[in-house]
Order: structure tokens, then sequence, then C-alpha cells
């Protein structure tokens, strides 16, 4: 089992920047691929970013490049979404995510959940 929970979200003006984290625990953190998803209010969960446990590929949904960054610190089992340039339409629910397949962690059937963090962008 691996318990993942999120913090950093907040209110934030467009244009404007957050950091979100992800603190993991149970097994090896390490070993999965983590990822962040997004959900907004009468919105299917979507995909935002991944980054595979060897640091040595991320990706990121069309809507986000350039603006959000996904990276990860194994030595303290954190993984992180810098988020910049926000606009009002990045409102949702942030879940971090994680899965020992990064095919499937890209997807909304990820092993292992959070209970999402709150950003609210506002115009």
């Amino acid at each position: 089992q691996v318990q993942l929970v999120e913090s950093g979200g907040g209110l934030v003006q467009a244009g404007g920047s957050l950091r979100l984290s992800c603190v993991a625990s149970g097994r090896t953190f390490s070993r999965y691929a983590m990822g962040w998803f997004r959900q907004a209010p009468g919105q299917e969960r979507e995909f935002v970013a991944a980054i595979t446990w060897s640091h040595l590929n991320t990706y990121s949904a069309d809507s986000v490049k350039g603006r959000f960054t996904i990276s990860r610190d194994n030595a303290n089992n954190t993984v992180y979404l810098q988020m910049n340039s926000l606009k009002p339409e990045d409102t949702a629910v942030y879940y971090c995510a994680a899965d020992g397949n990064t095919s499937r962690l890209r997807t909304v059937k990820a092993s292992y959940w959070g209970q999402g963090t709150q950003v609210t962008v506002s115009q």
C-alpha cells in the first residue's frame, strides 16, 4: 500500500503561481511512477502530468505544457507540481497518484490516490 497526502493548494489570482506537494508513505516510493490529475466541478478527472521513478521521463497534458512542471525528490518521498501562469480554467481539485506502471498511471486507473487539494484561480 502507498499513502499519498497532497498540500499546497489555495486561492491565487490569474497569472500567479502555486506549488503542490505530495508526500508518499508505505512501499518504496522510488519505484513508483508519480502523477497529478485534476477534476473540475461537473467534469471528469483528467491527467495533468507524470514522472517516471527514474526521473528520466516526464509527461504533461497539452493544456499545461510550458506552464506546469512535475518533479520528484525520492530521498524525501515527495513529488511536486510547480504551476505558473495560472488561468481560471485551471481551477480544480488536484490529486496525486502513484502506480508501478507509467502507462497505467497516465490514466485514471492508477493504483493509489491522494485525497486531493483545491486550487482556485480567480480572474
